[in-house]
């Protein structure tokens, strides 16, 4: 069997996504058959994702039934031009999460994210890029300190298999910190610059809520992937969240979608469900802007006890409110995988 039939048969997987098979969609970057292996490099750009991965599987499994060991690789192929410098070239993923405004859990999500994503098996980093109020180091109870080597690099610390960072590190525990713009412009492109996040399949950044200096230097400096939108139910958290999606749509960022936290309650007395934010809101502020709604995360005092404590409720085994932070987990990986894989499709 050759190169041609190998890639013929890669003409019945079908990308559940794009309504296409993987071959016709420009998926395929190479193939090489050596004996009984086929080695195929695809261009599939989001490590552990459900979808890419039942992908992998369903190659394998026609490979197999021709007797043939698939090899399988992945890699996005680099658009750029030639001279242009690329920003964090060992990150495949950059994700945002972002609020209008304060209060909605953002950081809650933006950790369990994270942390999510490690349990998965993905190389991640969390960037804690609220200079005014990081909460990161808490969340996950980091207590090393970043490392400085000869060069004046940063070795970030790691906790569940992330790398950490965050301007806690770097400033006493209960000083504030009164900069300007300019100078948490400088800190952000140091940070981005110097600090050693190495091979990433994602890396994850927790933004401030609002749509301020930071935001705008974020999106001024790295080549986000997409950005996730967090709110809570009720029309003033919407209200905000629309500020921050026009926001990334006036500087041509992907959204990935919306995320409503503290969607129920669900009393422990009593076994009720307790709207009290509102019910939906975050599903049809979804719906409306033809996004998509990926997770409604309850409010559950678990959720407040692993942010305080230290331990991610993601990472817990057996637990509904972990449960939905899992789900969350991979429909943003998923959508991750939709836009690097229409990405190349449309080259």
């Amino acid at each position: 069997m050759n190169e041609s039939d190998v890639r013929d048969l890669l003409r019945a997987v079908e990308d559940p996504d794009l309504g296409d098979d993987i071959v016709s969609l420009g998926l395929v970057n190479a193939i090489d058959v050596d004996g009984d292996t086929a080695r195929i490099s695809l261009a599939l750009g989001a490590p552990y994702s459900p979808t890419e991965s039942d992908i992998g599987r369903q190659i394998r499994e026609i490979l197999a039934d021709e007797g043939l060991e698939a090899d399988l690789t992945a890699k996005i192929p680099n658009d750029r031009a030639p001279d242009e410098e690329e920003v964090l070239p060992g990150v495949k993923n950059i994700i945002a999460v972002a609020s209008g405004k304060g209060g909605v859990g953002k950081s809650t999500v933006a950790v369990n994210l994270a942390a999510g994503l490690s349990k998965l098996g993905a190389r991640v980093g969390l960037f804690d890029a609220d200079i005014y109020g990081p909460n990161v180091p808490r969340m996950v109870a980091a207590e090393e300190a970043p490392q400085a080597t000869q060069d004046q690099t940063i070795i970030p610390p790691e906790k569940y298999g992330m790398k950490l960072m965050s301007m806690a590190f770097l400033v006493g525990e209960d000083d504030p910190v009164i900069w300007r713009g300019p100078m948490v412009h400088q800190l952000l492109t140091q940070l981005v610059d110097d600090v050693q996040w190495g091979s990433l399949d994602y890396l994850v950044l927790d933004l401030p809520p609002g749509t301020g200096d930071t935001q705008l230097t974020i999106l001024q400096t790295l080549p986000l992937t997409g950005a996730v939108i967090v709110t809570t139910p009720q029309n003033v958290a919407l209200d905000d969240a629309n500020k921050g999606l026009r926001m990334f749509g006036k500087h041509d960022t992907n959204v990935l979608g919306i995320v409503e936290n503290m969607s129920t309650f669900r009393c422990p007395d009593c076994g009720n469900s307790h709207d009290i934010f509102g019910a939906g809101g975050g599903r049809e502020f979804a719906a409306s802007n033809d996004l998509p709604f990926l997770g409604a995360l309850p409010l559950d005092p678990a959720v407040r006890e692993g942010g305080d404590g230290g331990k991610p409720i993601v990472l817990e085994d057996d637990s509904e409110t972990a449960d939905a932070f899992r789900v969350m987990t991979e429909n943003v990986a998923d959508m991750t995988g939709i836009i690097q894989r229409r990405r190349v499709s449309e080259q």
